[in-house]
């Protein structure tokens, strides 16, 4: 199925699983999709693996948290998620070098507290792993000492962003 991207989700500079000038990280794109979704992409290289040639399974379930927790940002902005509870069923290795998909959705929310569900797709289509969580929603200023700036939080632009994304 293919999706239009809406809008590009910001990156920042050290973080994990979207930092672009962490040397370990995933440098994942978050995208927003036409149906609410968000989608994020990321290439996992030899540094990330378990197993040789699988990407390790902590990491599967920190990817798909992030993406998860940042699916309340889709439409709106300034709503951080903190993971409250978070469930992984994991189906199939995730291999190394290859594009991999994130999909995360928002199926339940109140002014306080959000659950959302997502998978990690493999190239071919098929479901390596399936996540569920529950996450509060807060202001970054009530989590963390957080510059926008200091941290480069920030919507990086690059060539090889979708304008369609296909899962």
């Amino acid at each position: 199925m293919i999706h239009k991207v809406k809008r590009k989700q910001e990156n920042s500079r050290m973080c994990f699983i979207c930092g672009l000038k962490n040397r370990y990280g995933l440098y994942a794109s978050f995208y927003e999709t036409e149906n609410g979704q968000l989608i994020a992409v990321f290439k996992p290289r030899q540094e990330h693996q378990g197993y040789p040639g699988r990407l390790h399974g902590g990491i599967v379930a920190a990817i798909l948290d992030e993406t998860i927790g940042r699916a309340v940002n889709t439409g709106k902005a300034g709503v951080w998620g903190v993971t409250l509870e978070f469930n992984i069923k994991y189906k199939k290795p995730v291999p190394l070098s290859r594009e991999i998909k994130a999909v995360g959705r928002i199926n339940k929310e109140n002014s306080r507290i959000f659950e959302g569900s997502g998978e990690i797709l493999l190239e071919d289509g098929s479901v390596a792993a399936e996540g569920s969580g529950r996450y509060l929603k807060m202001p970054i200023e009530k989590i963390t000492d957080f510059d926008l700036e200091e941290n480069e939080w920030k919507v990086v632009s690059l060539k090889e962003d979708p304008e369609v994304i296909e899962i």
